[in-house]
């Protein structure tokens, strides 16, 4: 599947040409991301849609992409990493365009989940590109380094950029990427080498179906709890389906000849707290900024950029502090910075709690929350990334890192599920002040919390 010597002699210009292109589809994820959160509360009034609905527009888009991510670089291997790439990219755009059109909230969850499994397909997919395309060494080294930095710079864009289309309309967050998706199309057809399909392999779709069927009825049974009752038939009903599907999902891995997750790969204790550190980053953090973004907009009636602007601290932390995580792995090893990074969520999540009250100040509770959250999201991160592929050999490189990203976006899923049924459970319609969020603030704590004790087990052992 490796590209020949004379692809790879390509001229300087075209080779970064492709990085240009596949820089830019990573910038279109992370700006999504953030765009369309900074847009919820607008979207919410206009479409008349609840916080309940409200957080399908986010795990649409998450259980889509981490639901599939797996299957996509799967896909890309068996049928060739650019028609999949140039595909999934036109599916993206179309989505996009879709979603700003539509006066229906059911349909605008469509698009975003659509939006979401065409992203499952070109993130592995432009990674695999990248490392195929650009030599082993310090060409390779410095194009991912470059790679990196253009995702976190699209998430801290798009809240910047999200305030301002917001104050002009709502549409124009879904609107804005379908230009420069078409422009990334079309550079595409032109600049990424064709590439030879995989002489042998397959498919698990019956994987793939389940995994997905089983996180979306999950998610869904916890949002609607807080109406039904918990202890409802048709909570419990879907609960056990859920759970049923997701035993089925673990089923077929062990029998299916060409799983999605070969499920020996969890017998490392690293992968496994890689893993859910993943999902204590990821779903604290997404939650966190759900909710500060609900308050700070439809309860203190901030405008979308006054939001985007209290917020963007911990973007730019993240986007600056990314590229020099690399030398402190290096320096330090990956366990003491996982260890430091949730420490710094940890406390940046328990610093809001004891100073927030009913009020909470942007200079002596936020502004620090946000500081402590960028910086612990911009050291964890990489450092996840990291020991999730350490020591795994070469032949599952692509298996283990997608499994840590598939880890992050469904466990953010779950965590905003519970959040947002908390938040609802909780919600005192007649007062106009934090008290609501409180609950949701109390979990991510608590995962933050988690997260911190499982990454002190490797140091507390090897002290032992």
């Amino acid at each position: 599947m490796t590209l020949t010597h004379a692809e790879r002699s390509q001229t300087p210009a075209r080779l970064w040409g492709v990085l240009a292109v596949l820089c830019t589809v990573l910038f279109l994820d992370g700006l999504d991301v953030s765009m369309v959160g900074v847009a919820l509360p607008s979207i919410g009034t206009e479409l008349g849609l609840s916080t309940t609905s409200l957080q399908w527009i986010v795990n649409g888009y998450v259980l889509g992409y981490g639901g599939l991510l797996l299957l996509g670089g799967r896909t890309a291997d068996l049928l060739g990493r650019r028609r999949i790439f140039l595909i999934a990219l036109a599916v993206f755009a179309a989505a996009s365009l879709i979603g700003g059109l539509v006066d229906d909230g059911t349909l605008l969850i469509a698009t975003r989940f659509v939006k979401g499994l065409a992203a499952a397909f070109t993130a592995p997919t432009a990674l695999s590109i990248l490392t195929t395309t650009f030599a082993e060494g310090p060409a390779r080294n410095r194009a991912l380094s470059v790679f990196s930095v253009f995702g976190a710079s699209g998430y801290s864009s798009g809240l910047i950029l999200g305030g301002l289309l917001t104050s002009a309309g709502w549409r124009w967050t879904f609107l804005i990427p379908v230009p420069l998706a078409l422009a990334a199309l079309i550079a595409g057809i032109v600049l990424i080498p064709r590439d030879r399909p995989a002489a042998e392999g397959g498919h698990d779709l019956a994987g793939a179906a389940t995994l997905v069927s089983g996180m979306l009825l999950m998610v869904y049974s916890l949002v609607s709890a807080p109406d039904r009752g918990w202890l409802h038939p048709v909570t419990l009903t879907l609960a056990a389906a859920a759970i049923a599907l997701l035993a089925a999902f673990l089923v077929i891995e062990r029998r299916v000849r060409h799983p999605l997750i070969r499920l020996g790969i969890l017998r490392a204790g690293a992968i496994v707290r890689a893993n859910l550190s993943m999902v204590a980053l990821f779903g604290s953090y997404l939650s966190f900024q759900f909710m500060m973004t609900l308050y700070l907009q439809n309860v203190l009636h901030w405008s979308p950029l006054r939001m985007a602007l209290a917020l963007l601290p911990a973007g730019l932390l993240v986007a600056f502090g990314s590229p020099f995580t690399g030398r402190l792995i290096t320096r330090y090893g990956t366990a003491p910075l996982i260890t430091g990074a949730m420490l710094s969520m940890a406390l940046g999540y328990g610093w809001f709690l004891l100073t927030a009250g009913a009020t909470p100040h942007y200079v002596v509770t936020t502004l620090p929350t946000m500081l402590l959250l960028g910086g612990g999201f911009a050291l964890g991160f990489s450092s996840i990334m990291a020991q999730a592929t350490d020591g795994i050999e070469d032949s599952e490189q692509g298996l283990a890192s997608g499994l840590v990203q598939t880890s992050g976006q469904v466990g953010a899923a779950l965590v905003l599920a519970l959040v947002t049924a908390l938040v609802a459970a909780a919600s005192p319609a007649s007062r106009a002040d934090f008290s609501q969020f409180h609950p949701g603030v109390n979990l991510v704590t608590g995962v933050a919390v988690a997260g911190l004790l499982l990454s002190l087990t490797p140091l507390l052992t090897r002290r032992r």
